[in-house]
Formats: structure tokens, C-alpha cells, sequence
């Protein structure tokens, strides 16, 4: 009897025990910086590893300004398939593509001094999106927000600048924000917290085992070279370097800039997920297409060479409007700036200077078309056929090719030669005695 007593309190104590956490796993995956692809990725492997591990709870700490609308997207998919219960934990700020992020999670904590809203779609050049875009994104934010329960109003004001709510600060043409204690207000925050561990007492896990995730420096890397400021730089350095490249002597820094930022380009964009070995493929592809096209006449592999970067580049993008922007940013930097270096440094050393004739020949250097028959000025002869201006004389019994200095001169008339240029012999009519007698 004295047994079954024990294991009956046992079990009476256990739910205690289970509802502070003991026992229990949560993960704390940050969702920090600009939300782009880098960080989708990071997010699917991190979310993975919890669920296999057996995660009882997963907490998202959030501090970000917002980014990619089509990578919001995929992180907002990838939270709603999740199985294990999850929370967003507002640090400091969920803003823009944040805040879509901090309403696909099951509830939402906030800091005290954290902000959560300002979420207007815009263009990369900072311009309002269009209104198809536009349209689509505040769908988006308002179905997030009846997912989890809470007013769709405040979603949409976030998103909208038309919607007129003055007693939260968001009048006509402004983006809602919401501080903690007015999220708390309308339901969009389930409670304030000073830190992590108030939120895991709030949440009865307060002695749970805590897993802390962060990116790996590959992860951190990918990153950053996938932001989309950073992809035109990348693409204006890899261009501008192989360029420089082929007209300098040997293989030195411009063409290793160039190959180390074009493999920077790809290697970010595999690890974050974005690019396939289909893209390296035609990467190579397109090199060797044109280093082939030096050597090819017809200009098809050239081209063929041009369109297989310009694929593999595409193809590695998740927006091909910015990557055509990128593409484009990169050309015409390095047009301007071949131009300025070509002008400084001319183009006689490197790879094309066994391919391009820099030099020429000139009088000056010993080089001549026609042998210039000097010895034959001042021999006298006799026209075979009239000049006009050109025709045929005799000389020494040497018939020659002449032009006459003036105007026509008649077939058998006595020509003395005055000049030679090349092949061009000038003759000049004599006086004979007949015309001295005339003329005295």
C-alpha cells in the first residue's frame, strides 16, 4: 500500500515538474540583420535540427529592419509547416519584412523598448513598389495576422499608409509601428519581458535545457556576399579584372581579383542555397567559350560564351530583376573604367598582344611598298600614247607606265622625266626647236 501511495504522488507531482521545463529542450535560433536568402537558409538548417533533436519549444529572437520580400516569404512558409510549438521573441526591433516574419510565429514576446510594424514594400532603388506588388505583400500581412488570431487591421496598417489609425501614431500616409505596450493592446504581443529568461518563466520552461544556435562562418560569409548591395560589387570586380587581365603581362593581381571575387559570387550563393552545380556548369562553359572565340573566326562561340555567364549568373538569383540591375551596374563600371585604364597604359603588353598588330611600318623604319626608281629622273624619251594625264612612253628602250605633270601631251612627243614616287613616274613635255622659232 505504502508503494502504490508513492508512485500515486509521483505521478500528482510529475505535470509541476513538466509544466517548469524539466526535461525539456528549447532552441534559440536569432533571426538578426537583413532578411535576404543567406538567411532563409540558415533558418531551414537550424529549424531542421531542432525538429530531428527533438526540440520541445523553439524561440525566435528577432532584431531586424527588414529585407527581401521573396526571402520573408520562404522564412514565413518554413515557420508555418513547423511542428514544434515556437515563439518570436522581439529584442529590439521587427520591422518590414521582420514584423511578416514575428506574425508567422505561434505567439510574440516583446522587450520593453522593442518596435514591431513599418512594413511597406519597396523597390532595391528605394521607390515605392508598384501596386500589383504592393497589393500582394498587404494580402500577405493580413493573412498572417488571421492565422495567428490577432485583428488584421494593425497588419495592414503596417503595410498599408492609407489605413487612418491617429490613436496609435499611424495617421493617413504613415506605417503603422507598434511598441510593446500597444502590442500588447490590440493582441499582437502576448506579454513584455526584460530578457530571455522572464520570457522562459512566462513560457513554463524556465528548466528546460537551452540549445543556442548561431551561423556557421561559412553561413555568416554566404551572408554577406549575398546582400544585394554586395552582388554588383562582386560582378564589378570579377569583370573589371579579367578585363585588366588580358592586357597585362603574365597572370597577376587583377586576374586573381577577378577569379576570387567570381568565385566569392558563387560560392555565397551556393551555400545559401540559391545556386546549383547546373550554374557552375555553365560558368565553365562560358569561359572556355570564350577563350575559344581567340582563336575561332566567326564570332558564334563568343557570343554562345557571353549568354552561358549570363545564364549561369541568372540562374544563381532569386530576383532576375536585380541580378539584371547587377549584371548591368557591373558592365558599365567596367566599360568606364577600361576606358580610363587603356588610355594610361595602351594596350601592347598581354594575352592579346599575341593576337592584336599594335605595329606598323614606315619609310622611317626601312620599310617600303615599291622600290623608288631615283636614277630614272632627268632621262628624256618619247610618248607612245597621249597622256591624259596618264599613258605610255619609251625611254632608253624601256617602256614605262607615266603621268604627265600638266594637262595632255600627244602620242610621239619628247617627255624628260621630273619625279618618281613609288610606282608613279611624272614626265614633263620638252620644247622643241619648232616651238623656240615660233615663239622668237
Amino acid at each position: 500500500m505504502m508503494a502504490a501511495a508513492l508512485i500515486l504522488s509521483i505521478f500528482q507531482l510529475l505535470p509541476e515538474v513538466l509544466a517548469d521545463g524539466e526535461g525539456e529542450s528549447v532552441y534559440v535560433i536569432p533571426v538578426e540583420n537583413t532578411v535576404e536568402r543567406g538567411l532563409a537558409a540558415f533558418l531551414e538548417r537550424t529549424t531542421t535540427e531542432a525538429m530531428e533533436n527533438g526540440a520541445d519549444h523553439i524561440i525566435f529572437e528577432v532584431n531586424t529592419p527588414g529585407g527581401r520580400v521573396d526571402a520573408a516569404s520562404e522564412i514565413a512558409e518554413l515557420f508555418q509547416d513547423l511542428d514544434v510549438p515556437n515563439t518570436a521573441f522581439v529584442t529590439s526591433q521587427a520591422l518590414s519584412a521582420g514584423s511578416y516574419i514575428a506574425l508567422n510565429t505561434d505567439q510574440i514576446y516583446m522587450k520593453p523598448q522593442a518596435t514591431m510594424g513599418a512594413s511597406g514594400v519597396i523597390n532595391s532603388d528605394g521607390t515605392a513598389a508598384d501596386k500589383k506588388a504592393q497589393s500582394a505583400w498587404i494580402s500577405s500581412m493580413v493573412a498572417a495576422a488571421e492565422a495567428g488570431g490577432r485583428d488584421p487591421v494593425y497588419a495592414r496598417a503596417m503595410a498599408d499608409p492609407d489605413v487612418d489609425l491617429p490613436e496609435y501614431g499611424a495617421g493617413k500616409g504613415a506605417f503603422l509601428t507598434l511598441g510593446p505596450n500597444d502590442a500588447l493592446e490590440v493582441g499582437y504581443a502576448e506579454g513584455v519581458v526584460e530578457d530571455r529568461t522572464e520570457l522562459l518563466n512566462e513560457l513554463n520552461l524556465s528548466d528546460a535545457t537551452i540549445v543556442e544556435e548561431s551561423p556557421t562562418a561559412a553561413e555568416n560569409l554566404a551572408r554577406f556576399l549575398t546582400d544585394p548591395v554586395v552582388i554588383p560589387i562582386l560582378l564589378s570586380i570579377a569583370s573589371l579584372g579579367l578585363v585588366v587581365e588580358l592586357y597585362s603581362p603574365g597572370f597577376g593581381i587583377p586576374g586573381i581579383m577577378g577569379l576570387l571575387a567570381l568565385v566569392l559570387f558563387f560560392y555565397g550563393h551556393i551555400v545559401a542555397g540559391l545556386a546549383g552545380y547546373e550554374a557552375i556548369i555553365l560558368l565553365i562553359l562560358g569561359i572556355g567559350l570564350v577563350i575559344a572565340e581567340l582563336f575561332l573566326p566567326g564570332g558564334i562561340a563568343g557570343i554562345a560564351g557571353i549568354v552561358a555567364i549570363v545564364a549561369s549568373l541568372m540562374l544563381s538569383s532569386a530576383d532576375m530583376g536585380h541580378m539584371a540591375m547587377s549584371i548591368g551596374i557591373a558592365l558599365i563600371v567596367t566599360i568606364v573604367i577600361s576606358v580610363i585604364l587603356f588610355k594610361t597604359m595602351g594596350l601592347e603588353r598581354g594575352f592579346f598582344r599575341h593576337i592584336i598588330l599594335n605595329d606598323s611600318t614606315s619609310t622611317e623604319k626601312g620599310y617600303v611598298s615599291q622600290a623608288n626608281r631615283l636614277e630614272l629622273i632627268g632621262l628624256e624619251g618619247t610618248t607612245i600614247t597621249p597622256l591624259r594625264p596618264a599613258g605610255t612612253a619609251e625611254f632608253d628602250d624601256e617602256r614605262l607606265d607615266v603621268v604627265s605633270e600638266g594637262g595632255f601631251i600627244g602620242p610621239s612627243s619628247r617627255v624628260k622625266i621630273v619625279k618618281t614616287e613609288g610606282t608613279r613616274i611624272v614626265v614633263r613635255q620638252m620644247k622643241t626647236n619648232h616651238d623656240k622659232e615660233e615663239v622668237e
